[in-house]
């Protein structure tokens, strides 16, 4: 796991710009603490920090090989958890090794099969190729969006890099906002390729971004795909085991100390006891981790999203798989702590605006890498297998829009209310929503006699798992990467997608509950409490002081009234927000005032320009 970044220049000599690509790598130390390097040509510069994880002393970056014609020199972010199969065939077919990682298996690969390798891969990437024989680089993501991956095109060629602070590291990347970023960052759809900022674009999940001296050419190798599922009950659950069984093997591969993350619901409980039984054939034991705030346990009051407290059903789990296990307890003063807001929007380049659940992830991770280098994470089993409330809801399961968008405003309110009335105008939220949505149901295929509600049901399950899961996986990368920790998903394997995705809803709820396949496939390695457990969501404190302090903290910007924040936010409503007696402050308020300290921070550390007219 890395960072990785570049500079491709058709129209100038980058041989005299060392400075400005050592500054673009600098710019990612924290996912790569371990050790950096550049390689730099005429017209390619090429960046590298490396988290060393697997052949600690030789998966050294840029890694190169020679051709007759040229280099080819790769930077590499991730993990490709089948290079071992894949070295042996290319062994097969005459090639030599010099290392033991899997970065120059996915170099070789490349000389071997050309762009053909990328669908060869199983894995979560981010890679830059620099190939001299033809003068292009290629520029390769992951099928689900595992690992970020971002590019600028410029007059005479292009910047990447694995976050947005790489490429606006370089003098040619201008900081700016328009109309469209501030819409993608309220509209919570994650448009595809969409990267806020103007001019820079995602490289998108599943395709391979070329750039000649003629320009950029974008090729997809992989989407999900409509398939008729041919196994009845008994089958796809055994499947879903056997894949599971496979993909966790593959992804316990480390040759530093790793651990799960533990959450007390079914899909990370049944992700670290099946890590559990398999390290335990070694004599192994799994670290697992789980965050939890002072007192909450103890005062818990059930909401409409949560109605039980994660740490009961954690200890459940570590108990009964033997793990050596490790509660990380937090308090409204780390939470609300704007030092460790700053380093959180800092990690994600963007006011992401999930207040707490944002702040006691990142503190959740600074906590582990103290332990461990590698963790595991339940993500994406909600969106694969079907978990939210929304997939419940009659209301979502009929809307011609985002599912998790008609229950969001319940909870949180509408995201916009903060912003100001000309902003608001201006945005026309509904219709770029609208317009999001159409776009993405329109690449849907139906599968024959697939009755109104399954294909209703599809179009849920793929929304989810194009959009939502996309949101998820990026604040996870961000939160882990700014401290230097790996954060694997098995429940992003390809092949578990594909089969789940196209398993039909009868299917997926055959015991009248969510995700029923993965607690059919999974119910013996877990206990009863935990099996049986309601899904619920990413813990959120509930102490009535965190709030205060964000009140606290906003009454700081109402004092200087020209601050930028107000150019977005609304001066009536957040002054109207920090004067709520605790017993009525709402979830909605408090997300709120989370988004406007978020905006305010952002603004002062980035100093974008707003193009907002």
């Amino acid at each position: 796991m890395c960072g990785i970044c570049g500079w491709v220049s058709f129209g100038r000599d980058l041989r005299a710009e060392h400075a400005a690509v050592e500054s673009m790598t600098e710019t990612m130390a924290c996912r790569g603490p371990d050790d950096h390097g550049t390689w730099v040509t005429e017209h390619a510069a090429l960046g590298h920090r490396r988290l060393a994880i697997i052949d600690l002393p030789g998966g050294r970056q840029p890694m190169s090989v020679r051709t007759p014609n040229g280099p080819i020199v790769m930077v590499y972010s991730g993990e490709a958890y089948n290079f071992t199969e894949l070295r042996e065939e290319l062994i097969g077919r005459g090639h030599r090794f010099h290392t033991d990682s899997d970065t120059e298996v996915v170099l070789v690969a490349y000389l071997e099969w050309g762009d053909a390798f990328a669908e060869r891969l199983n894995g979560m990437y981010a890679f830059a190729i620099w190939d001299s024989r033809e003068n292009k680089l290629v520029m390769v993501r992951d099928r689900m969006g595992i690992k970020p991956f971002y590019y600028y095109e410029t007059a005479d060629g292009v910047l990447f890099g694995s976050e947005p602070k790489a490429i606006l590291a370089n003098p040619l990347a201008e900081r700016a906002l328009t109309l469209d970023g501030v819409r993608e960052l309220f509209a919570f759809v994650k448009t595809p390729g969409h990267a806020v900022w103007e001019g820079m674009r995602e490289v998108e999940p599943g395709t391979i971004v070329t750039v000649r001296a003629n320009g950029l050419r974008t090729t997809r190798y992989w989407t999900l795909e409509t398939r008729e599922h041919t196994d009845d009950r008994d089958a796809s659950v055994a499947h879903v085991r056997e894949l599971l069984e496979d993909i966790v093997r593959r992804q316990l591969v480390s040759d530093v100390p790793r651990c799960t993350l533990l959450s007390g619901g079914l899909d990370s409980s049944a992700m670290t006891a099946i890590a559990a039984r398999q390290l335990a054939e070694t004599g192994e034991t799994v670290r697992s981790f789980a965050v939890d705030f002072v007192g909450q346990t103890e005062n818990f009051v059930p909401d409409d999203l949560r109605g039980t407290p994660d740490t009961p059903y954690v200890h459940d789990v570590a108990a009964m798989s033997h793990t050596e296990h490790q509660d990380i307890v937090l308090d409204s003063d780390q939470l609300a702590d704007p030092d460790v807001r700053s380093k959180v929007i800092r990690a994600r380049d963007l006011p992401a605006g999930l207040g707490d659940m944002d702040a006691s992830l990142y503190l959740l991770f600074k906590a582990i890498r103290e332990h461990s280098t590698v963790a595991l994470s339940g993500e994406s089993a909600d969106e694969v297998f079907g978990g939210y409330q929304q997939f419940f809801d009659p209301r979502a399961q009929r809307a011609t829009t985002f599912p998790w968008l008609v229950r969001f405003a319940d909870h949180f309110g509408k995201d916009d209310s903060i912003l100001t009335p000309d902003l608001t105008e201006a945005l026309d939220l509904p219709r770029y929503i609208q317009n999001a949505y159409d776009t993405s149901v329109a690449a849907i295929e139906r599968l024959d006699g697939e009755s109104d509600f399954e294909w209703r049901m599809r179009k849920v399950c793929y929304l989810h798992l194009t959009h939502f899961v996309r949101i998820l996986l990026d604040r996870k990368d961000r939160a882990s990467m700014a401290v230097g920790l790996e954060v694997r998903v098995p429940f992003c394997d390809h092949r578990l997608v594909e089969y789940v995705y196209n398993a039909p809803w009868s299917l997926k709820t055959y015991d009248d509950r969510e995700k029923s396949l993965l607690r059919g496939a999974t119910r013996d390695v877990l206990p009863p409490s935990v099996a049986d457990r309601v899904k619920s969501p990413y813990p959120s404190t509930q102490d009535p002081k965190y709030a205060v302090k964000l009140q606290d903290n906003a009454r700081e910007y109402l004092s200087t009234p020209g601050h930028p924040v107000f150019d977005i936010v609304s001066h009536d409503w957040l002054a109207r927000a920090v004067e709520i007696e605790t017993p009525q402050i709402t979830q909605a308020s408090r997300h709120g005032l989370e988004r406007s300290l978020d905006l305010a921070l952002w603004l002062d550390m980035y100093k974008p320009t707003l193009k907002l007219s």
